[in-house]
């Protein structure tokens, strides 16, 4: 039985238009998203396989290819969820105190994930992240889908720049689609991954 499967969007393939076109939209969830999904199926399948009889010369390239698989589906669901037709603006609360407090002030916190998410080298995320230890909000670059993170720490707001999320609309000018991203911006989804990561308990790194 499937143990990952792919969620439905909380808005119509076409209601992030103009910012995202309708037919991006569609092969970036129906297609690409689908298919961590299956992958990550499968390399279950595969693992089940190699432990009942105890074959594990291919367990690393199975154990990468869970963690690619995977964490594609969990970074793809919480970017449908932080994108809105209604999005925009600036978050308010306790969410714009933490930015302005972590970051300086927001206009400073939205240049540095900007940044991050055009410069990720290849293909890769930009991502405010709370990272628990330091009980703090911190922005990552995601290569891929996994790697370059803070462990433990929790994705809030995640801008996709592989380029099946924007090429054929913005081809090669991945500024311009992230530009457009914070128009889109939920901010309430953002609060409410905020909150929740703070009742987070932060590893233990001492004895």
């Amino acid at each position: 039985m499937p143990v990952y499967s792919l969620p439905d969007l909380p808005y119509d393939y076409a209601a992030l238009e103009p910012a995202i076109t309708g037919e991006i939209l569609q092969l970036h969830h129906a297609k690409h998203h689908a298919a961590y999904v299956t992958g990550a199926n499968t390399t279950l399948e595969q693992l089940a396989e190699a432990r009942e009889h105890n074959q594990y010369g291919g367990l690393v390239g199975l154990e990468k290819t869970l963690a690619f698989h995977i964490s594609g589906h969990v970074l793809h669901s919480i970017f449908w969820r932080n994108l809105s037709p209604e999005g925009g603006d600036r978050p308010d609360g306790e969410l714009a105190e933490a930015i302005s407090g972590h970051f300086g002030s927001f206009d400073a916190f939205a240049a540095q994930l900007s940044a991050a998410t055009v410069s990720v080298q290849g293909s890769g995320w930009g991502v405010l992240a709370w990272e628990p230890l330091g009980r703090r909000l911190v922005v990552e670059q995601v290569y891929d889908h996994h790697g370059n993170v803070g462990m433990g720490s929790v994705p809030l707001l995640v801008f996709d720049a592989w380029e099946h999320a924007y090429y054929l609309q913005y081809r090669n000018v991945r500024p311009d689609y992230v530009a457009r991203l914070w128009d889109l911006v939920s901010w309430a989804d953002v609060q409410h991954r905020f909150a929740q990561a703070r009742t987070t308990t932060a590893p233990t790194v001492t004895g």
